[in-house]
C-alpha cells in the first residue's frame, strides 16, 4: 500500500524589487515550495484571499500599503505564519515587525539559503513543509492558570474563551505550561522555542509582551509570566489563582 504524499506547501512572496522576487522564488521553489507572487500590498491580500498561502514572505516597504498593515490584516483573516524582510537595520521596524504579528524576519541583504531554512523552520512549528512529513505537533493537552492548551490542535483558551495566538507565541505559551515554575533565559528560550542557535533576542522579548497581553488580566503588572531579574522569564501556574 502506497503511502499518500502530502501536497506541497504554497508560500506567497510579496516584495516590490522584481530581482528579490526572482531570487526567492527560485530558491522556494528548488526547495519544494509552490510559489505566489505579487508586488504591493492590495496584491498580496487579494492572492492571499484568492490562494490561501500556507506562509507569506513580505517585505516591510511595500507600495499601496506598507507590510505592517499587510501583516495585520493577514493576521486578523487567520493564522498564516509571516516571515517578514526590511531593508533596514533599525532594531525598531524589527520590533513593529513583530508587534503586529510576524513570526520571524530576515534583514537585506539576506541570503537566499538563509530564508529559505528560515520558511521551513516556521513552517516546521506549524506544522508542515519540506522534511517535515505534514507532522502535527503531539503531546497531552496543557493545563496551568487557567489555561487549556491542546498541542495536537493547536487550540488554547482561558477563562474568557479562545486564545488568539500566533505561531510562536502558541509555542511560546505551550513551552512555559510545560516547565511551570521554571526561570529561562532569553538564550534558552529563543534555542527551545525558535529552534535557533543565535539571533536577535529582542524577538524573546516582543513575544513575551505580546503573549503578556494576551494571557494577563493586567499585562503592566504580569502575574503569570513574570520576569526573573538577571535571568529571563518565569511561567507561576498559581499566579491566577
Amino acid at each position: 500500500m502506497s503511502q499518500s504524499v502530502p501536497p506541497p506547501r504554497r508560500v506567497l512572496v510579496v516584495d516590490d524589487d522584481p530581482t528579490v522576487t526572482e531570487v526567492v522564488a527560485g530558491y522556494l521553489n528548488r526547495a519544494g515550495f509552490v510559489v505566489d507572487r505579487a508586488a504591493d500590498g492590495p496584491a498580496a491580500l487579494a492572492r492571499a484571499a484568492t490562494h490561501p498561502p500556507d506562509l507569506v514572505v513580505l517585505d516591510l516597504m511595500l507600495p499601496g500599503l506598507d507590510g505592517l498593515t499587510v501583516c495585520r490584516r493577514l493576521r486578523e483573516a487567520g493564522p498564516v505564519p509571516v516571515v517578514m524582510l526590511t531593508a533596514r537595520g533599525d532594531e525598531e521596524d524589527r520590533i513593529l515587525g513583530l508587534e503586529v504579528g510576524a513570526d520571524d524576519y530576515v534583514t537585506k541583504p539576506f541570503s537566499p539559503r538563509e530564508l529559505v531554512l528560515r520558511v521551513a523552520s516556521v513552517l516546521r512549528r506549524a506544522g508542515g513543509g519540506p522534511g517535515a512529513g505534514g507532522a502535527v505537533p503531539r503531546g497531552a493537552v496543557l493545563r496551568g492558570a487557567g489555561i487549556t492548551l491542546d498541542p495536537a490542535a493547536r487550540t488554547a483558551e482561558d477563562g474568557r474563551g479562545p486564545l488568539r495566538l500566533t505561531l510562536r507565541e502558541f509555542d511560546l505559551l505551550a513551552h512555559f505550561l510545560r516547565h511551570p515554575g521554571r526561570a529561562f533565559s532569553r538564550e534558552e528560550l529563543m534555542a527551545t522555542v525558535w529552534g535557533w542557535d543565535f539571533g536577535d533576542l529582542s524577538t524573546v522579548t516582543v513575544h513575551v509582551r505580546r503573549l503578556r497581553h494576551k494571557v494577563e488580566t493586567d499585562p503592566a503588572r504580569p502575574r503569570l509570566i513574570t520576569t526573573v531579574w538577571g535571568v529571563g522569564y518565569r511561567f507561576d501556574a498559581d499566579g491566577g489563582e
